[in-house]
């Protein structure tokens, strides 16, 4: 039940900001909203109000609102072209108009991060790490513990330099992935040293990923309350930090650095949105904020079918001055569809590959 309900609140926060997006900016610029639905069809339940018929749909794996005059992932070139000389169709409005309308999602999926993390900063407070090399905590089972350091101990050395705060400690450790590093700390006016093993850890530096050195340690860390405009502040830099973080290791993944095995689609996603949930609503929050972030993102991407695909369309037209033919649209919608069909069977055989592996 825990599992249900971080799905339902994880997938269907950020697909409903996501429409929310386009349905607004679609009003604002004057458009008519012929369907606004969470999920895809068949239709579960739907409720007409004005010209806008609103549907809770069985697919829960995205949603969608219809703008009248749209050609998109529905391919219906007949509405689109009956409707071109309607004052309230896609068709109709200016270039910014209509990538506005294609954006909203995106936007509102970066708002939506932005707010989710402000929200825990200023719930929570800021933590902040204590200057020096004191231990608070010391992760079971890793070579630190392994080594006999505990929380309270703390380090005076790293290959024999001498080291007085945290990241000059750390910037030793960190040259020696999956290597070895002599280390003397002290307990109780004990002195003790010791060569520990490292292991090799992932982190995100100077735009890339690199691997670093690490034992299992961290600082005494302290939490202060943070004002409005701090926790906003702190808000935006989460949800910088996270879009980078999804833009590196996409490239990563494009570029052959990292294994397409790493991919993960809906199932990764629901057991990810369940473990969540089960370690409390904090945890939970920021994972939907985390998803929010990677789902604009790839939104965005140039790839026909989705909000980038369509954002490019839209540019190309208003260099040119004139729309595109009908069936040129129809095949590029077709081309987009066949690249996320294979995307979405790649992710799901990756998902159901890792559940089996346990």
């Amino acid at each position: 039940m825990t599992t249900i309900l971080g799905i339902a609140v994880v997938l269907g926060g950020v697909i409903f900001a996501h429409e929310l997006g386009h349905f607004i900016f679609a009003k604002l610029t004057g458009m008519r909203v012929e369907t606004f639905s969470i999920g895809f069809p068949p239709k579960i339940i739907k409720k007409k109000i004005g010209e806008t018929e609103y549907c809770l749909s069985a697919i829960p794996l995205g949603g969608y609102v219809k703008v009248t005059g749209v050609i998109d992932e529905s391919l219906d070139v007949e509405g689109a072209t009956n409707a071109k000389d309607d004052p309230k169709s896609f068709a109709s409005r200016k270039t910014w108009q209509k990538a506005l309308f294609i954006t909203g999602g995106v936007i509102f999926n970066f708002i939506l991060a932005w707010f989710i993390f402000s929200f825990l900063t200023l719930a929570s407070g800021i933590t902040e790490a204590e200057k020096g090399t004191e231990l608070g905590e010391v992760v079971a089972d890793f070579p630190a513990w392994k080594a006999g350091i505990r929380t309270g101990d703390k380090i005076l050395s790293v290959n024999n330099t001498d080291v007085s705060s945290w990241e000059e400690m750390t910037a030793i450790i960190h040259q020696f992935p999956k290597d070895t590093i002599l280390v003397k700390w002290e307990r109780n006016e004990g002195i003790f040293e010791q060569k520990i093993p490292t292991i090799a850890n992932k982190i995100l530096e100077d735009g890339k990923f690199k691997d670093v050195g690490m034992i299992g340690i961290s600082p005494i860390f302290t939490q202060r309350k943070a004002g409005l405009l701090e926790a906003f502040g702190a808000g935006l830099a989460n949800t910088f930090y996270w879009l980078k973080i999804t833009f590196v290791s996409l490239k990563a993944v494009i570029t052959g650095a990292e294994s397409v095995k790493n991919l993960g689609g809906p199932i990764m996603i629901a057991q990810l949105a369940g473990e969540s949930a089960r370690s409390g609503l904090a945890t939970l929050l920021g994972f939907m904020a985390i998803i929010s972030v990677n789902l604009g993102f790839v939104n965005l991407l140039p790839i026909p079918a989705l909000d980038g695909g369509h954002l490019i369309v839209i540019l190309i037209e208003g260099i040119l001055r004139r729309p595109l033919s009908d069936n040129t649209k129809i095949r590029i919608q077709q081309v987009g569809l066949a690249i996320i069909l294979m995307i979405t069977v790649l992710v799901l055989f990756n998902d159901i590959s890792r559940w089996f592996a346990g």
